[in-house]
Formats: structure tokens, C-alpha cells, sequence
């Protein structure tokens, strides 16, 4: 029996689905097939998951090649009309165990139902899928998906549906079966984490969610939040990250912009001074707290000026982790009709983001150098710290152990820890 071969592009998210389908596929029975899941986040994404199809089509040949994830959703004729690609599955179809056992050998010929895509914003509920985590001591465990906002630039809503949430229960339950099996630390992801509970029973809030996680798995020794929309911050999240030594001082955050009026354009739905002083009050209760953030780079109709607003904000909010995003038109989303920044204006933006990040995380290795950190080894050279700093040792150090050690310096974007 030859497995399948699992390709994913993109997120967290998708990365975590990856490995329940795995878990689907191998229960089904499913053999010798190509899996790609795809990422819709920018028209490049999309360019690269034709191009990855391609490539593992000519890697397999004769294997029946099954496209899925946010670009498969979004526009599952692209495709469909690939000659490499045998089925083309939407964002919930391949989380149902029904969807891999139809997939056997005899349904891979001809085009009959080569697209099985249904309307991910009739989807209700969001099952919370037992894997056994991924990576060997970094878990991550799905509790949302789907986003209810509209942000002008973003096609993510129509491939992951409206905001659902899974139940606290049934996520404690993973997470104790998690740290059963050794799992050290465990992530909180969602495509809006800060959604969750909206839908459920009395509907609690992420702070509630975090909060019952530390009281009920008392053995977790360490609990990360993946990316935030801070202006959703509830009080209970603000509490923890305050008074929880077992929450990690680091969180994402969903900024997108520093200049008012583009926000606004986005129809994000905080403004710049909401940005900082949300930054301001998490470093005042947690004063080791650091925070990485999504900038756009060139959306429409952004001046100089504008853009000097967003480079400012790196400083203004004390950022140490800059993910970029240089503006790329999503057709069906409102920014795309929007008047356009130039190409090459876009590409040179983006740079002098990019360089201005690179400062900020050359600025915090440095004031690093010195200190004690508690690092999670992920392999006999590399680890990282609580605020999710790369660290790198002079000799191997045993996996999967969190170790106390100081740190003698910095190197190529990762701290250094040197042993006699």
C-alpha cells in the first residue's frame, strides 16, 4: 500500500487539516494519490499551488492528483480545468470522513463529480478533528474557523465560511490528550481566533476559553495564541495574559496598516491609536510580552504619507516580528477595484517594511544577550523561548525538554546559546 502524498501551502490552519486528512485518508483506505492543499491568502498563492500541482503531478505520474483548501473553494474551476488534477474538493468536504472513502481507484476515472465544492457559508459548525498533534513537541489545535468581517481586501471569508467555533469541551479534551503524549506546548489557531464563542451557548470569549484550558489541564506547561484581532481582546484574555505565567508573552496581531484612512478602506475595525494602546496595556500587564503583526504593504490608494503612518507603527508599537504583505489584487473582493499603487511602488514599500522589521528583531536579539530564557527544544540545535525567539546551541541538547539557559549572543536572525 502506498500512502498518499500531502502537500499544504499556507496557514497554520491548513497545516492542522493536513494532518487530519492523513488521519481521514489512512482510514479510508485511500492510496498512491498527490494531495494539495492549497492557500488563497494572494494571487501568488494561488500561482504557487498550480505550480506545486504541477511539480507533484511530474514527481507521480499516474497518480490521481486531489486539490482542496481555500483556493480549491474559492474558485474550484482554475482547477478543474488543470489536466494534472483528478478531483477538486472544497474546505469542508475534505474534513468528512464520507469524502475519502469515495475516493478508491474506480472513482478516479472519467469527470464524473470532479468538483465536489459545496457553499462553505452554509456551514454551521466546525468539528474539533483528534490528531496527535504535528512537529514532535509544538501542538496546535484547531477551536475556529471561518470569519464573519469583510475586510475589503480579503477572499479568506468565502473559503473558510462564516465564524464557527468548537466547543471548550471538546478542545480541553484534545488538549489533555495532547499532553498525555508529551506535547509540551500547546497553539490556540483559527482563521478568527478571536470570534470564538460567539456562537455557542452563552457565548463566552477567548479569555474564557484560555482561562479554562490553564485551570483544567494543570500539567500544560506552556499555551500560545496564534494570530489575534486585538480590538476583540476580551477582558478575561487581558486577565490572563496579566496574572497566567503558562500563557506566553507573544501574540500576532492582525494590524494590517498604521494610517486611519486606510484602515477605514480596509473596513478593518480598529484605528491606529486602538493598536497601540492595546500594545501599550498588554506590555504594561506583562512587561516581557513581544508582538509580531501582518502589514499590507501598498493596498489602493495609499499615499506616501499613509505608508510613513505604517512604517511608523513598528516603533509606535513596539513590533518585533513583521510578516509582509506586498497588495495583491483578490479578484471578487471590493479592494481590487479599488485605484491601484504602481507594481514597482508596491515591491519598494514592501522592502522598506521588510528592512524596518528586520531592525526591530536585530534590536530585541541584542537587548537579549544576557538574559535567562526557558526554551523549548525542538531539535538537538534549535529551540525556541517564551516570546517565540529562535534559539540556536552550541551542542545538541536532548528534544522535546524545556531547558533554562542564558543567552550569549545573536546570530542571523536567532539568539545563541553557547555551552563549554
Amino acid at each position: 500500500m502506498k500512502p498518499p502524498v500531502f502537500s499544504t501551502l499556507g496557514c497554520r490552519l491548513n497545516a492542522y487539516e493536513t494532518e487530519a486528512m492523513k488521519d481521514l485518508a489512512a482510514a479510508a483506505g485511500v492510496e498512491g494519490a498527490v494531495v494539495v492543499n492549497t492557500c488563497a491568502v494572494t494571487a501568488e498563492a494561488v500561482r504557487k499551488a498550480k505550480q506545486e500541482i504541477r511539480r507533484l503531478a511530474r514527481e507521480n505520474p499516474g497518480a490521481p492528483v486531489i486539490v482542496t483548501g481555500c483556493a480549491a473553494q474559492t474558485e474550484p474551476e482554475t482547477f478543474a480545468a488543470m489536466p494534472e488534477v483528478t478531483r477538486v474538493i472544497g474546505n469542508h468536504e475534505k474534513m468528512q470522513a464520507e469524502t475519502w472513502k469515495s475516493l478508491k481507484p474506480a472513482d478516479f476515472i472519467g469527470d464524473s463529480e470532479k468538483v465536489q465544492v459545496n457553499d462553505i457559508m452554509a456551514v454551521r459548525e466546525t468539528a474539533g478533528h483528534l490528531i496527535d498533534g504535528f512537529g514532535r513537541h509544538r501542538a496546535y489545535v484547531q477551536v475556529q474557523n471561518g470569519c464573519d468581517h469583510r475586510c475589503t481586501f480579503c477572499i479568506i471569508p468565502f473559503g473558510r465560511g462564516n465564524s464557527r467555533s468548537v466547543a471548550a469541551g471538546v478542545v480541553i479534551e484534545q488538549i489533555r490528550r495532547l499532553v498525555d503524549r508529551g506535547f509540551l506546548e500547546v497553539v490556540l489557531t483559527g482563521v478568527d481566533l478571536t470570534s470564538w464563542g460567539a456562537d455557542l451557548p452563552g457565548a463566552p470569549r477567548l479569555g474564557d476559553l484560555v482561562m479554562r484550558i490553564l485551570r483544567l489541564v494543570p500539567d500544560l506547561p506552556r499555551l500560545r495564541i496564534s494570530s489575534i484581532d486585538s480590538i476583540e481582546a476580551d477582558e478575561n484574555l487581558m486577565q490572563a495574559i496579566a496574572t497566567e505565567p503558562r500563557l506566553m508573552p507573544h501574540l500576532h496581531l492582525s494590524l494590517q496598516a498604521g494610517d486611519d484612512m486606510i484602515l477605514k478602506r480596509m473596513k478593518r475595525r480598529h484605528l491606529r491609536d486602538d493598536a497601540i494602546r492595546f500594545c501599550e496595556d498588554a506590555r504594561r500587564l506583562r512587561p516581557d510580552m513581544i508582538f509580531g503583526a501582518d502589514i499590507i504593504a501598498g493596498f489602493p490608494t495609499e499615499t506616501e504619507d499613509m505608508f510613513e503612518n505604517s512604517l511608523r507603527l513598528v516603533a509606535d508599537c513596539g513590533l518585533t516580528f513583521l510578516h509582509v504583505f506586498p497588495f495583491s489584487a483578490r479578484k471578487g473582493t471590493p479592494a481590487a477595484r479599488m485605484p491601484r499603487v504602481p507594481g514597482d511602488e508596491i515591491k519598494a514599500r514592501a522592502a522598506r517594511l521588510r528592512a524596518t522589521g528586520e531592525a526591530a528583531l536585530a534590536r530585541h536579539l541584542v537587548v537579549q544577550q544576557g538574559t535567562t530564557h526557558r526554551i523549548l527544544t525542538e531539535s538537538p540545535r534549535l529551540g525556541r523561548t517564551e516570546q517565540f525567539t529562535e534559539v540556536t546551541f552550541s551542542s545538541d541538547q536532548p528534544e522535546g525538554q524545556i531547558l533554562t539557559a542564558t543567552i550569549t549572543g545573536h546570530l542571523q536572525g536567532r539568539l545563541l546559546v553557547s555551552q563549554p
